[in-house]
């Protein structure tokens, strides 16, 4: 090959390809390698042009710059280095490497055995060489002009205790949509179209919460079965938006409009990232990035070098610890809150990332460092609070600032509705903002994310409808998914006309609905939960690209009218009532001049004792909230059989029904109502009452 010019030294910051209106600066870490070359590839891709020797090694990083390089390039890397497995080493400059900071990606990725840097099924395993050129089957990265018209974008800045996220896939929202154009259904430009935005915006949430964007490919033994990683926890680029959601390679600016329209809307962005893993596995995964750049570096390694500390049940875990690897996911964070104005993140098996090896620490590198950074601080960042590593359940214990998933309110939700013995307290705590678990250190109710389903685990219509598991289509003998699913089919296993069947189910959903968007604490919804989307009772779809798993706009299809609507109200009614989402813990008493006070009720309207909530038996709850924004009195009735509660003195009076889950009532104005001092509540079931003359 010829080179048409000699690089120029360039500069060894910014790492990645970065586009300067005359030419491209090269910058790539690798603190082992011995030599590092950048391959340029004709538009298709599929024919290297150039092969050039990076010129400059400056602060362990190779650098070059190339005047006559322009956008659209396409590129990858070649790293030269030791192939020394037990020392923790895996250089192979046979295979073509992607570029950790490159901004877009070109092509899918191609199972081959070409693609692993040893030869597959040779008898000394990852301890051999292979020599045969990988770049044939590799996507390519593309040099980006990150220029972009924002106009007037601003985002909402919700503030924490107001919002209410609602956690979508970028193709399952619109992948069924047929008013758009095809091109664009199961793309960011569909999920940025009028027709997604207004159902959003009609349903009241306040935050879309979208599963990983960032480029991820398919596993090989899901290809291999023909399935696909349709939820996309299996990141390589943590730069570039996932190529299999734009129209067309290398239009960025695509995921740029979806956020400036869902700005203008009033919805902010949270993306969930996997910085904990990345998509090359353990020892006998593929070369694609960074075991081929700097394995030594990016990977947590064993004490042998030769295998990898993972604690994320995906073969590897990125090192926090290394000053570079660090460096990557700040600058990957930041590029994605600065350039792409994001709102926020949602971090998957977080505790990885505040793993000091074995240990979890509140005080761990990653955690202190957006903690303080000017830029990562003022965003939302949420952590999935758990991995699979030791001692790796870390619910309650991530620092300030930082929400987390709570699955110990879902599963006591969840429990208290299914009418499991001794969950009522559990539930009560749930309901005031989990404050066992976050009222430390200055946190907030808003820490504590509720949510009664999430894209793992069953939708919320299968909660009501399957006693276990129907993971079957996923190809491992329904052995995969969990089977702590606390839920209840109410009578039948799946789909039945018996009407008092679904008319329970209808009620049961209603319930839960409803004590999530009365609970303080932040609410996240389900995609397509509002609507009845049913996975056929498979909960753990992660590698179903199909119909189930996408929301359907139908107007005349098995959509749900009457439940949507009951959601929208249960969402204004949330929004327009600060006593339903208050900025501090609720108690008893008054505290800190905060005056909002709770009560727990019995059903003979005395206050609930320490042998209440003890006794295995009690399925009621009657919660007294008053403030100076007003008073709520929240009835649950988790019985078979109606429960008539009596109210105590001072309490009877004037009030305005907001919720009755046994009618299917939800409404922000109210209906007046004088309540007499016994009120009956049917059996499972919740009546929410707002006012009361004292």
């Amino acid at each position: 090959m010829v080179v048409k010019q000699t690089p120029l030294e360039g500069s060894d910051w910014p790492l990645g390809a970065t586009w300067d209106g005359s030419g491209v600066n090269f910058a790539l870490f690798s603190a082992n390698a011995t030599k590092v070359e950048l391959c340029l590839f004709d538009s298709s891709g599929r024919r290297e042009t150039d092969r050039i020797e990076l010129p400059e090694n400056t602060h362990q990083v190779w650098h070059g710059y190339l005047p006559w390089v322009r956008p659209g390039q396409r590129y990858g890397y070649r790293v030269h280095g030791p192939y020394a497995p037990e020392e923790g080493h895996r250089f192979n400059p046979n295979k073509l490497l992607i570029d950790p900071y490159a901004l877009a990606l070109s092509g899918r990725l191609k199972w081959h055995d070409a693609l692993f840097g040893y030869k597959i099924g040779h008898k000394k395993g990852d301890l051999s060489f292979d020599r045969r050129d990988s770049a044939f089957v590799m996507p390519k990265c593309v040099v980006v002009d990150t220029a972009h018209t924002w106009g007037g974008d601003i985002s909402p800045n919700r503030p924490w205790q107001d919002t209410i996220i609602y956690e979508a896939h970028v193709k399952g929202m619109t992948a069924r949509h047929t008013d758009l154009p095809e091109r664009v259904r199961g793309k960011f430009e569909g999920l940025a179209s009028r027709a997604t935005i207004d159902h959003l915006v009609d349903l009241g949430v306040t935050a879309v919460e979208l599963l990983p964007v960032q480029a991820f490919f398919d596993d090989r033994n899901l290809v291999d079965r023909g399935l696909t990683n349709y939820w996309g926890y299996n990141t390589l680029g943590f730069f570039a938006p996932a190529p299999r959601y734009l129209t067309r390679d290398g239009a960025i600016n695509e995921f740029k409009l979806m956020v400036h329209r869902l700005h203008d809307a009033g919805i902010e962005v949270i993306m969930d990232v996997v910085y904990n893993h990345t998509a090359e596995g353990n020892e006998m995964g593929p070369t694609l990035s960074f075991r081929g750049i700097d394995n030594a570096s990016y990977y947590i390694l064993a004490d042998d070098r030769r295998y990898y500390y993972d604690t994320t049940g995906c073969g590897n875990a990125l090192d926090m610890r290394h000053t570079r690897a660090l460096q990557m996911v700040m600058d990957s964070l930041r590029y994605w809150v600065e350039e792409c104005h994001v709102d926020g993140f949602r971090f998957d098996l977080a505790a990885t990332l505040g793993r000091e090896r074995e240990a979890f620490d509140m005080h761990a590198v990653f955690l202190e460092a957006t903690r303080q950074d000017p830029v990562l601080s003022r965003v939302k960042l949420i952590a999935e609070p758990w991995d699979t590593g030791p001692d790796g359940y870390q619910l309650g214990r991530f620092p300030p600032g930082w929400a987390e998933w709570n699955d110990r309110w879902r599963d006591s939700v969840r429990a208290f509705w299914r009418g499991d013995e001794g969950s009522a307290a559990n539930l009560a705590d749930g309901l005031l903002g989990s404050s066992q678990l976050f009222e430390h250190e200055g946190r907030r109710p808003w820490a504590s994310v509720n949510f009664v389903t999430a894209h793992d685990g069953f939708t919320l219509i299968d909660l009501v409808s399957y006693d276990g598991k129907h993971n079957e289509e996923n190809g491992e003998d329904n052995t995969d998914g969990t089977d702590h699913n606390l839920s209840w089919n109410c009578g039948a296993e799946g789909p039945t006309d018996d009407e008092d069947i679904r008319a329970l189910r209808n009620r049961q959903r209603r319930n839960l609905m409803t004590t999530l968007m009365i609970s303080q604490g932040m609410p996240m919804i389900l995609m397509g939960d509002e609507r009845g989307r049913s996975q056929h009772g498979n909960n753990n779809a992660y590698c179903q690209d199909v119909e189930f798993n996408w929301l359907d706009w139908d107007p005349d299809g098995p959509g749900d009218p009457e439940f949507e609507a009951f959601t929208k109200g249960l969402i204004a009614i949330r929004r327009t009532r600060p006593l339903l989402r208050t900025e501090k813990f609720i108690h008893a008493e008054p505290r800190g001049g905060f005056d909002v006070c709770a009560r727990w009720l019995r059903p003979d309207g005395e206050e609930m004792t320490r042998e209440d909530w003890d006794d295995p038996e009690n399925r009621r709850l009657c919660l007294h909230l008053s403030g100076p924004d007003g008073a709520f009195l929240a009835l649950l009735n988790a019985d078979a059989d109606a429960v008539r509660f009596d109210l105590p003195e001072g309490l009877s009076g004037q009030w305005r029904v907001l919720v009755d889950t046994a009618r299917g009532i939800a409404t922000s104005e109210g209906e007046g109502r004088t309540v007499d001092p016994s009120i009956e509540v049917a059996g499972r079931a919740i009546l929410l009452l707002e006012g009361g003359a004292p």
